[in-house]
C-alpha cells in the first residue's frame, strides 16, 4: 500500500492528499509534525522535508513528482493531459509556479523568516501580484487547462486556500481567481483532503 508522510499544514502535503483523494484508491497518511520530525524523515528524504510517499521499495519526495507518479501508476481520473504537447506546457506551467509562486510560500512558511518582516511581506506581495496577474485567464476557463481539471489546480489548490491564514489580499480585479478556488475548494476530494488544522485557515 501506498504510504504518504504528510505534514498536517503544509501546503505541499496537502497537494498529494488531495490527489490521493481524487483518485480514490487505498493509502495511508502518516501526519508529522513539522516541528519535530521523526528521525526516519531524514533518512527517506536527504533534505529532511515533507511529502514523502512509500511504496514498497521506492522512496520519493517533493510533491510534483510524488503526484505525477500517483497519476501514471492509477490513471483514473488522469490529471496530466495524455498529449505529449500539452503534458510538457503543463510541467513548465508546474515549474513556473514554483519558481513565481511557492518560493514566495516557502518563505512564507519558514519559521526562521517569521522575525523578517521585510522579507514576508516582499513574498506576500510577489504572490498577490503573480495571482493577480493569472485573474484574465480564469475569466474565460473554469479550470487552469481550461474545462478539464489537472495537475495545474491540484498545485494552486492549497496556496489559494491559505491566503487568509498568508495575509495576503487580492484586489478586486482578481476576483475571477476567488472564484476559481470556489471551485477547487467543493470539489468533494478536497474537502476530504483538508487536515482539521487546515480547516481552520479560511474564515
Amino acid at each position: 500500500m501506498m504510504v504518504l508522510y504528510s505534514g498536517t499544514t503544509c501546503p505541499f502535503s496537502h497537494r498529494c492528499r488531495f490527489v490521493l483523494f481524487e483518485k480514490a484508491m487505498d493509502f495511508e497518511i502518516r501526519d508529522i509534525d513539522l516541528y519535530n520530525k521523526p528521525e526516519d524523515i531524514a533518512v527517506m528524504n536527504p533534505y529532511g522535508q515533507v511529502p514523502i510517499m512509500v511504496e514498497r521499495d521506492l522512496i520519493l519526495y517533493e510533491s510534483n513528482i510524488i503526484n505525477e507518479y500517483i497519476d501514471e501508476r492509477f490513471p483514473h481520473p488522469q490529471l496530466m493531459p495524455a498529449d505529449p504537447l500539452m503534458r510538457a506546457r503543463t510541467r513548465l506551467f508546474l515549474y513556473n509556479f514554483e519558481k513565481e509562486l511557492f518560493i514566495h510560500v516557502a518563505a512564507l512558511e519558514d519559521r526562521s523568516a517569521r522575525g523578517d518582516t521585510k522579507r514576508l511581506d516582499a513574498a506576500r506581495i510577489a504572490i498577490r501580484d503573480r495571482l493577480s496577474q493569472l485573474a484574465p485567464l480564469m475569466m474565460k476557463n473554469k479550470y487552469m487547462l481550461g474545462e478539464e481539471f489537472s495537475m495545474l489546480d491540484v498545485a494552486m489548490a492549497p496556496l489559494l486556500w491559505r491566503l487568509d491564514h498568508y495575509g495576503i489580499e487580492l484586489p478586486k480585479t482578481a476576483a475571477p481567481i476567488q472564484k476559481y478556488g470556489e471551485r477547487l475548494f467543493s470539489r468533494p476530494a478536497y474537502i476530504e483532503a483538508l487536515t482539521p488544522s487546515e480547516k481552520v485557515m479560511r474564515r
